[in-house]
């Protein structure tokens, strides 16, 4: 949240549903269940590997999203609006990531 006030960008934290699976089987719950039940605001699964070994071997981890489609709305973010998003999270990260060693 911090490096995110010093390059002037909005990070919002938000909850979210991190999975290896991204097609639900019959008789799972899907995003909107599983946003009613926990109040999910996004599903991604490029992190879950690293929250499941951060747990087992109980460390901390976080990640840093930037939401480019809504399974909700059906918006979809253009390429260019990608770019400029995309790197817009990585400053924020980078910016994180030096803060961190201060």
């Amino acid at each position: 949240m911090e490096s995110g006030k010093e390059c002037g960008i909005e990070v919002k934290p938000a909850k979210i549903h991190s999975s290896d699976v991204f097609y639900s089987e019959p008789g799972m719950d899907g995003f909107r269940e599983i946003y009613e039940k926990h109040g999910c605001e996004c599903v991604e699964m490029e992190s879950f590997a690293l929250f499941h070994n951060a747990r087992v071997l109980g460390k901390k981890a976080a990640c840093l999203l930037t939401i480019s489609d809504s399974m909700v709305t059906g918006e979809k973010t253009s390429a260019k609006e990608r770019q400029e998003a995309f790197g817009n999270m990585m400053e924020v990260a980078l910016k994180a990531a030096a803060m961190r060693e201060d």
